[in-house]
């Protein structure tokens, strides 16, 4: 099975993460999309970052109706801070008839460079990029690798932080995220202080 890894802390998921992993899952070549929910640093004091177990709560909310979308909350038990490789090491260990790849935006291509041991995870593994607005050249270098598949999805410019700072300001941003998702953050009051 091919499974494509798309990291983020999701705080909160909103509709652009998901039109990105369906169609990831739905053109790509991918069997699955997990949408891997990266833990929060200890070493890292972040106010507006909810709880793990509140972001995989709302991640579980936003993919239940989306058979081949699937939350993970596999970094959440590896040691920290963790890099990509070893989530990688960790899930071929686990789950060896997989072929896991990843999902990244355009804008980290640049950047990929600088990721521990990229090269291994260039040789092992696929990686499907998709378009934002960027005003950065693509490194043709990196973009010409055969493992790096450019994707035509949707560009999305919807951010978590500007849903954050929206429900801070009491701006109604419920188009913006899964219905289930705006119910949950709601209810218990996040982002409003």
């Amino acid at each position: 099975m091919k499974i494509g890894l798309y990291f983020g802390t999701f705080n909160p998921i909103h509709t652009g993460h998901l039109i990105i992993a369906n169609h990831m899952a739905e053109y790509s070549g991918l069997d699955q999309v997990w949408l891997v929910v990266t833990p929060h640093n200890p070493l890292k004091k972040k106010s507006t970052l909810l709880d793990d177990h509140q972001r995989l709560q709302m991640v579980f909310l936003a993919t239940e109706d989306y058979p081949k979308l699937k939350p993970s909350d596999v970094e959440f038990r590896l040691p920290q801070p963790n890099y990509t490789i070893n989530t990688l090491a960790h899930l071929q260990e686990k789950f060896p008839t997989h072929k896991f790849s990843l999902i990244m935006g355009e804008d980290n291509l640049n950047s990929l460079h600088k990721w521990k041991n990229y090269e291994v995870i260039l040789q092992n593994h696929d990686i499907y990029v998709y378009p934002r607005i960027n005003t950065e050249v693509i490194n043709e270098e990196v973009s010409a690798n055969a493992s790096i598949h450019l994707i035509n999805a949707p560009v999305i410019e919807i951010s978590s932080t500007f849903i954050r700072d929206s429900i801070k300001e009491g701006k109604n941003v419920r188009p913006l995220l899964p219905e289930k998702v705006w119910q949950y953050t709601e209810h218990n009051l996040f982002y409003k202080k």
